[in-house]
């Protein structure tokens, strides 16, 4: 497969290093509480990382998504940019 595609990586080291903040802090917290909560937690931490690998503040992201900055520009849907940097 890696030679008919190039771009595919060797290794899966930058998978890894996605889930490396969610062992640190379950380690540290000793996980959530309740399953809702696990999946809250995981769906925040994969937005903070989808939004760093795009080079947008993930505060940024949340505010305009939640309306709390009329004032500045839309960023557009997180699919989008991932397309468009792909």
């Amino acid at each position: 497969m890696v030679l008919e595609r190039p771009e595919i990586p060797l290794h899966t080291n930058a998978s890894e290093n996605d889930l490396r903040a969610w062992v640190i802090k379950r380690r540290i917290s000793g996980g959530t509480m309740s399953a809702d909560g696990r999946v809250a937690q995981d769906v925040m931490l994969g937005l903070s990382k989808t939004c760093r690998k795009l080079g947008l503040s993930f505060f940024d992201y949340l505010g305009d998504r939640l309306g709390l900055n009329p004032n500045r520009s839309k960023i557009p849907p997180l699919a989008d940019l991932v397309t468009q940097s792909a």
